[in-house]
């Protein structure tokens, strides 16, 4: 081939000539982890083999499912940043209570974080925060019973629109350290 011809190959790459049929998946971001690091457990003093899989469980009746795990802990401990990464949203909801939206580094991955019983003083939306911050406190806020404070995480492959809401649900079990019994 000519030096025009791969050239012109290069660029016609480099421009997306050669474009993913219609209906295909998404290329994978130029960089961006395909899946989730090992996350930092986000409650205070709990370790992986006090984990239990709570992801497939479900609720109102099995009319939906969970996509979150549960972990137990006493009212008022701290929960922590998973990941280095940006609180994106805080948020209070009728099901979640009082909850923080964080995105990891590369924005590939949503943190979520409900039943809080209250927010870290001074946590804002837009601030970064690093791996292990306390981001808030464990609670039972939202449809969470009373007698059964806990922290409800889920973790989010974000689409293109990077929208801190909508997300494919991905198990958090394992990238905490898990083990199946």
């Amino acid at each position: 081939m000519s030096r025009l011809g791969t050239a012109l190959l290069c660029l016609s790459v480099t421009c997306g000539a050669f474009a993913a049929p219609a209906g295909s998946a998404p290329a994978a971001v130029a960089g961006a982890p395909a899946e989730p690091p090992a996350l930092l457990l986000p409650v205070q003093g709990i370790a992986p083999s006090d984990l239990r899989d709570t992801f497939d469980d479900g609720r109102d009746g099995n009319q939906r499912g969970h996509e979150a795990i549960d972990i137990l802990a006493p009212r008022g401990t701290p929960v922590l940043a998973v990941d280095d990464g940006r609180i994106v949203k805080l948020f209070l909801s009728q099901p979640g209570g009082m909850t923080v939206y964080q995105f990891d580094p590369t924005g590939r991955f949503a943190y979520y974080y409900a039943h809080l019983d209250r927010y870290a003083d001074g946590l804002a939306e837009g601030q970064a925060v690093r791996r292990g911050s306390v981001i808030g406190y464990v609670g039972s806020t939202g449809n969470a019973s009373p007698d059964a404070p806990h922290l409800h995480f889920a973790l989010f492959r974000l689409g293109p629109e990077k929208q801190w809401w909508k997300g494919e649900p991905v198990n958090p079990f394992r990238y905490l350290g898990g083990k199946p019994p």
